[in-house]
């Protein structure tokens, strides 16, 4: 009886070691399968459904601060160059964050695409990094086409964003130690630097080991 006690009681803290543990396994998995250019494995590990519409979420809210700060240009745009804005940003997520474009992504190691092009002039225009004034000039000579407006801004923060991109990917440094910590029973995060942007990753647990990435926190 003493025996069968020990084994089961050895057995529920191997039990309980392999479900604490999981989540850092899964991170330690991750950062093999990322720095070994494996995209299949990373894309493998998000769950898409709910990191796309949170991207968007932060995305659209950022650009509604900062039209905050310009009463000017928000009284010429008005509710249009909102909904153009968002739909842009909407279809830069949708095309970025997908299985097929993280695991381009992450096999070339950043090398910009035209998706992910687009995903970072969505970032620079909702992060107040749009030139307003050429921004007001638009709106004027094109006399109120909000559509060309956009269109006119994001190809030109494309054409920036992709530069920017290429330095940043070559120059920018990853976290050798991301910082790795429980959120919650089924909650777990990932903290770290990608080519020089500081990130922060959520995880879910799936099941009782198992791990998916839920949710990403851009800079």
């Amino acid at each position: 009886m003493k025996k069968l006690f020990t084994l089961l009681l050895l057995l529920v803290i191997v039990a309980v070691a392999i479900f604490a543990g999981s989540p850092y396994y899964s991170a330690y998995q991750l950062k093999n399968a990322y720095d070994a250019k494996k995209g299949a494995t990373v894309a493998a590990a998000i769950d898409y459904e709910r990191v796309r519409p949170s991207v968007e979420r932060q995305l659209t809210d950022k650009f509604a601060n900062t039209m905050t700060k310009y009463p000017g240009v928000a009284a010429l745009g008005g509710e249009p160059l909102t909904e153009a804005a968002n739909g842009f940003i909407m279809q830069a997520v949708d095309g970025a964050i997908t299985p097929q474009n993280i695991e381009r992504l992450i096999s070339s190691q950043g090398q910009a695409n035209s998706a992910t092009k687009e995903l970072a002039a969505a970032w620079a225009i909702a992060s107040n990094q749009v030139d307003l004034k050429n921004l007001i000039r638009d709106m004027i000579i094109r006399r109120g086409d909000i559509d060309a407006v956009v269109k006119n801004q994001v190809q030109k923060m494309m054409d920036k964003q992709a530069n920017q991109l290429e330095q940043q990917v070559a120059q920018g440094t990853d976290s050798d130690k991301p910082k790795l910590s429980y959120c919650g029973m089924n909650c777990f995060t990932i903290s770290g630097q990608v080519k020089g942007y500081p990130i922060t990753i959520e995880m879910q647990r799936q099941g009782f080991i198992d791990w998916k990435i839920i949710d990403v926190v851009l800079p």
